[in-house]
């Protein structure tokens, strides 16, 4: 043996906690391994029960566990990057109710029942912020969420369902508590298009939530769906459990660009106007 050996082999107590690092590296608990020497110093310190010590132990792992979780789901759900709901300008969209879309936000009800979420507006007020920032604070509080353009996924079904595996395509976007499908009306029409995205709307239905975001109200759905019969069809399954969220004000990116616009120096209006002069 060498003299490190030697003194290990004397000292029972180095003996155990290399034992007990050995016993909880098998046991996959990295947090608890890192932290009990740490904690132990402090227990016998202060005179804590073995209780208090395990249990304090515990939480620091569960703590851990959540946070690499939620990383994780973070990564996989694809949301924009910067859309939160604190960095959203509810004073721009009156109609819409901060306290409804907190409510939205927590999940619990409406999640766990399957429900939906319909955000309608024109280009630019802020409805891919709005269903990015609801998808953020969901998996923050412990869904699953995905977050897609609608045109990158029928295409991707498309291609599924081309090599016969669009029902697992479906099965495994079935993982994600929430589906976003962001820019609706972009779909390009087609029979073979619109009819996956009813698949995959049907396969939802009542089961998994959506969230939608779109330029036309519903009575405009005929363009996304060119058959009617589809069309209501699928109306009718998104609302059937849905909250309808309208923002029917200017572009958010209009009016910034206008209000940049008005704050740059320019050359006085005589100018500007190209107004004739006489020498």
């Amino acid at each position: 043996m060498t003299d490190n050996q030697d003194k290990i082999a004397a000292d029972p107590n180095k003996v155990d906690a290399i034992k007990l690092s050995l016993m909880l590296t098998d046991l996959r608990l990295p947090t608890i391994n890192r932290l009990w020497q740490g904690f132990a110093q402090r227990a016998d310190a202060e005179g804590w029960t073995a209780a208090r010590f395990l249990a304090t132990l515990v939480e620091h792992e569960l703590a851990e566990r959540d946070r690499r979780r939620i990383e994780r789901h973070l990564k996989q759900a694809r949301l924009l990057p910067g859309k939160s709901l604190s960095a959203f300008d509810f004073n721009a969209v009156p109609m819409i109710s901060k306290a409804q879309v907190n409510a939205l936000a927590a999940g619990d009800a409406w999640i766990d029942q399957g429900a939906n979420c319909l955000i309608f507006g024109p280009p630019g007020p802020g409805k891919s912020h709005l269903a990015s920032a609801i998808g953020l604070a969901l998996v923050e509080n412990g869904y699953r969420a995905f977050f897609t353009r609608t045109t990158d996924l029928v295409q991707r079904m498309q291609v599924a369902r081309r090599e016969l595996a669009l029902e697992s395509l479906i099965a495994r976007l079935d993982r994600y508590h929430l589906l976003i499908l962001d820019d609706l009306a972009y779909v390009q029409k087609d029979q073979a298009e619109t009819s996956v995205l009813f698949e995959l709307i049907s396969a939802r239905y009542e089961r998994r939530s959506l969230l939608i975001t779109a330029n036309q109200p519903f009575g405009e759905w005929g363009k996304v769906f060119p058959d009617e019969t589809t069309a209501v069809a699928a109306v009718d399954r998104l609302v059937h459990h849905a909250t309808i969220l309208e923002m029917n004000v200017e572009s958010y990116r209009r009016r910034t660009a206008l209000d940049r616009g008005k704050r740059k120096p320019g050359r006085p209006a005589s100018f500007a106007t190209g107004k004739n002069t006489k020498d």
